[in-house]
């Protein structure tokens, strides 16, 4: 795994203050986006691209999230210590250190095989207890519910049913859905799971995500 310098510190707290100029007001989530080395995700040769606010292709036809979706979706999570997380869509493996890093016990699925095991490995060589999983994230993982929290960091067409039954009550799910009229948008939303199992609704403007797939991929 690549170095974690002093150089690398600096470029996370400047990064930090771009988060908090955007409106990242939880100081959990900022704490862990100044620890959490983002640089080690990419390749060493774009070392330079890592601590700036942009989204980054990592391969599979996915991306590394923006630092502020990251944020953003962190902060609308509401994770407090010890909760578990269920996350779809590992990608590049940041998002769910991040979560691990607020002190959430985080399982993560994704779907493509090649990015499955790379993430796997960087995953194993960070201080954190994260349980990943090849599989079709909108089957969740039964076996492991319920959780407090489920983030979903790929755009859906509508809302998985299976991943609302593995929520408990009271618990939070963030996720970005296809917008009804128009496919080319998507609206970030937060669903809180009531006591009769319907979902509270609140809606937190427009985002772009790559989409939610069923089919487990070999690329």
């Amino acid at each position: 795994m690549q170095e974690d310098s002093y150089r690398h510190k600096g470029m996370r707290l400047n990064l930090v203050q771009v988060l908090k100029a955007k409106g990242i007001t939880d100081s959990n989530v900022l704490d862990a986006i100044g620890k959490v080395p983002r640089h080690v995700f990419l390749e060493s040769m774009f070392v330079e691209f890592a601590y700036q606010d942009k989204a980054f292709p990592i391969g599979s036809g996915q991306t590394i999230s923006q630092p502020f979706t990251v944020a953003m979706q962190s902060q609308l999570l509401c994770v407090t210590r010890g909760m578990k997380v269920l996350e779809i869509g590992t990608g590049s493996g940041y998002q769910a250190c991040v979560l691990a890093q607020m002190g959430a016990k985080v399982f993560t699925i994704e779907r493509q095989r090649n990015l499955y095991m790379k993430t796997k490995s960087l995953i194993a060589e960070m201080p954190y207890n994260i349980k990943t999983f090849l599989g079709d994230g909108n089957k969740g993982l039964p076996t492991f519910e319920p959780f407090d929290r489920v983030l979903i960091t790929a755009a859906a067409p509508e809302i998985p049913q299976d991943l609302v039954n593995q929520l408990k009550t009271g618990g939070i799910m963030v996720i970005p859905l296809n917008d009804e009229t128009d496919a080319t948008k998507q609206r970030m939303l937060r669903l809180t799971k009531q006591p009769d199992g319907t979902m509270l609704r609140e809606e937190f403007g427009d985002c772009r995500f790559v989409p939610m797939l069923k089919e487990i991929g070999r690329d």
